[in-house]
């Protein structure tokens, strides 16, 4: 008889969740149109790389994407923990992160619009 191999399942990244964040639009959406549509997605996203900036700055800071000894991945593990680290931040904002994305949302509308973001 011959023993069945037992094989991992597939690892799939689930796909990103595309988060509105609360709150109003800018002041003045009604009459611009689309115009205004355009640059409240433009200051949300602002908003969102921010948090995610902010999160990969805190991930860092408590460790994750350092090599760890008993891994062993060497050069090339510290060549792209960086890149880990940044795309884990990305994906906590995405979804909802800390809360921070809203609260800079709103500053920047309250500044005027945020200008050229």
């Amino acid at each position: 008889m011959t023993s069945p191999t037992l094989a991992a399942p597939a690892f799939r990244a689930p796909a990103p969740v595309p988060v509105a964040l609360p709150g109003p639009a800018l002041p003045g959406a009604a009459a611009g149109g689309e115009a205004a549509e355009a640059r409240t997605a433009r200051l949300r996203q602002a908003a969102q790389e921010l948090e995610a900036s902010f999160l990969a700055e805190m991930l860092k800071a408590a460790g994750f994407g350092k090599a760890r000894e008993g891994f062993g991945g060497g050069a090339g593990e510290d060549a792209f923990a960086s890149l880990l680290v940044r795309e884990q931040a990305g994906m906590l904002a995405a979804r909802g992160g800390v809360g921070l994305a809203e609260h800079i949302y709103h500053a920047l509308v309250a500044r005027g619009g945020g200008g050229d973001v």
